[in-house]
C-alpha cells in the first residue's frame, strides 16, 4: 500500500511545484493553490506555478494540503527569504 502510494507523489501537485523552482512562483501552499486553480479553470499553471496541475486536481487537493501544511515552516522561511543552510552528513 505505501509503496503505492509513493509511486503517486511524482503527480502530487505540492512535490512539482517544489520542483519547478519558478522565480516569482507562489511558495506557501503553493500545490494546494495549483490544484485550486486548476479545478477554478485557469488556463496557464506552467506560467503562473511554473508546473503543470495534475490530471485530477481533485483527488490530489487533499493530500497537496496535508503535504503543504507539513511543509509550511519551511516554506513560510523561503517566502520570508530566510536562508536555512540545510546540507547532507559527512
Amino acid at each position: 500500500m505505501c509503496v503505492a502510494l509513493f509511486g503517486l507523489l511524482p503527480g502530487c501537485a505540492s512535490v512539482r511545484t517544489l520542483d519547478a523552482a519558478k522565480p516569482g512562483a507562489p511558495v506557501v501552499y503553493a500545490g494546494t493553490r495549483l490544484d485550486w486553480y486548476a479545478l477554478q479553470g485557469g488556463c496557464c499553471p506552467r506560467d503562473r506555478f511554473g508546473a503543470e496541475a495534475p490530471k485530477y486536481a481533485g483527488f490530489d487537493l487533499p493530500a497537496s494540503a496535508l503535504l503543504d501544511t507539513l511543509l509550511l515552516p519551511l516554506s513560510l522561511a523561503t517566502a520570508l527569504g530566510i536562508g536555512l543552510g540545510i546540507s547532507g552528513g559527512n
